[in-house]
């Protein structure tokens, strides 16, 4: 049952809910969700809900969609439609390629992502330019240096392949 409890439907029954913009959004064929805990749950917990729950799986990547639309930016530890920025990496777009390969979304949504994840890729928080510049990041880059590193390789692996499906 641990696997059901978040992430968590955050809007009404009517599909109104407050967006990363401050403003009342509708969402309009998929339900809204919040709390992505992405550097917990991108290893286990979303690969096992693209199998076993894939209509939720599709409202968390529309969500994902929704949230850069509203904010320029995919969640990394969104909580009640706030960015906490309290992890490292940027794991949204692993499950979103994770979603897609497990043909949870289709090609139409995952190239309506693609200017999402080119702009998680290309950000230059948590050290990201350096580590597009070397290849990896130094102690003097970035704190968590190794950590990051391993996360980011990960998330550009997924990042790369995205590029290739959509173009």
């Amino acid at each position: 049952y641990h696997c059901m409890i978040h992430p968590n439907i955050l809007n009404d029954f009517d599909g109104r809910y407050r967006g990363r913009d401050g403003q009342i959004h509708r969402a309009d064929g998929f339900n809204y969700y919040t709390v992505f805990s992405l550097w917990d749950t991108y290893r286990a917990l979303h690969p096992l809900l693209n199998i076993i729950d894939k209509d939720r799986s599709r409202d968390f990547v529309l969500t994902f969609k929704a949230q850069f639309e509203q904010s320029g930016r995919l969640p990394m530890w969104e909580l009640w439609d706030n960015e906490t920025n309290c992890m490292i990496g940027f794991h949204s777009v692993s499950v979103i390629w994770d979603a897609f390969n497990k043909h949870v979304i289709g090609s139409e949504t995952l190239n309506a992502l693609y200017t999402a994840v080119k702009t998680e890729a290309m950000s230059t928080r948590f050290g990201l330019s350096s580590f597009r510049k070397n290849n990896f990041l130094a102690i003097e880059d970035e704190s968590e240096s190794v950590s990051k590193t391993l996360e980011y390789s990960y998330d550009m692996y997924c990042v790369a392949n995205i590029a290739s499906a959509t173009h």
